[in-house]
C-alpha cells in the first residue's frame, strides 16, 4: 500500500507547518529531523524516513552523533544530500555542547574535564587519548592529542606528553581517553599506563590530577575511585 505524500496530510500533522505555529519544543525527535531533510522518496514520506533514520540509531535523536556517511547512505531512501545533511546537524550538536564548555577556561572538578570532552570522545569507534594542560590556577592552557586508532592504552607515549606538558608550562595535567564500546570500565593497561604516567609527572614536578575514561554518557575518575593514591 501506497504511502501518503507529507503534501496529503493535514496542515495540523506536517512538521513544518507545525514548527511555525507552535515553534520547535512542540515537536517529536522525528519531525525535527523530518524539517530537516525537508522531502523523502517516492513511496515513504519525509516523516516515515526521519523515522527509518532515528531508528537505525537505537530510536533516539541523540543517537544520529553516532552516524557516518556509508551507515547513513545504506538507509533506503537516505543518499549523499541527506546524508550530509545528517552529518552537519550532528557536527552542529557537538559543537554547541563544546562552546558551551568552553566558555568557562577552569578546571575545579574531575566532572567538569569529562564533561569538556564527553561529547567530542563517548562517540568514536576507536580509541583517543588526550591530555589537558593546566596552570597553578587549573586554567586550560593547552592539550595534547597522544594516541588515536590503537586497541588499548599500551601505546600512549609517557615520555612525549612529559615533554609537551614541560613544553606549555603546565603545572598540572589531566589524561583523558574514551572507550569505543561505551563501557566506562578500565582495564588492566588502562591501570598501568595511568599509573607510570602518575610516576613520570611525579619526576617531573608536575601534578597528575587525574586519569579519566569516557564511556557512553558516563564516565570513570581513577581520582574518585582512589586509584591514584
Amino acid at each position: 500500500m501506497m504511502k501518503r505524500r507529507i503534501s496529503e496530510y493535514p496542515a495540523c500533522e506536517r512538521p513544518y507547518e507545525r514548527c511555525m505555529k507552535y515553534g520547535p519544543g512542540a515537536l517529536s525527535d522525528a519531525e525535527l529531523l523530518a524539517v530537516i531533510l525537508r522531502s523523502g522518496t517516492r513511496g515513504c514520506d519525509v516523516k516515515s524516513l526521519a523515522g527509518k533514520v532515528l531508528e537505525a540509531f537505537g530510536g533516539d535523536i541523540s543517537g544520529i552523533c553516532h552516524a557516518d556517511l556509508t551507515t547513513l547512505k545504506g538507509i533506503d531512501g537516505i543518499g549523499s544530500v541527506k546524508a550530509v545533511q545528517i552529518l552537519c546537524l550532528a557536527q552542529i550538536a557537538k559543537r554547541i555542547w563544546k562552546e558551551d564548555n568552553d566558555k568557562s577556561s577552569r578546571i575545579l572538578h574531575v566532572k567538569e574535564a569529562a564533561d569538556y570532552y564527553m561529547q567530542d570522545l563517548r562517540y568514536l569507534e576507536t580509541e583517543h587519548v588526550y591530555v589537558l594542560m593546566l596552570d597553578t590556577k587549573m586554567r586550560r592552557i593547552g592539550e595534547y592529542h597522544a594516541s588515536k586508532g590503537g586497541v588499548n592504552m599500551s601505546v600512549v607515549p609517557v615520555r612525549e606528553i612529559i615533554r609537551e606538558a614541560l613544553k606549555c608550562n603546565a603545572v598540572n595535567i589531566i589524561m583523558v581517553h574514551n572507550h569505543p564500546s561505551g563501557d566506562a570500565t578500565p582495564s588492566g593497561c588502562d591501570t598501568e599506563v595511568s599509573l607510570r604516567l602518575r610516576d613520570a609527572c611525579e619526576l617531573s614536578g608536575i601534578r597528575f590530577i587525574d586519569s579519566i575514561i569516557i564511556g557512553d554518557g558516563k564516565y570513570y575518575s581513577f581520582r574518585e575511585e582512589g586509584q591514584l593514591i
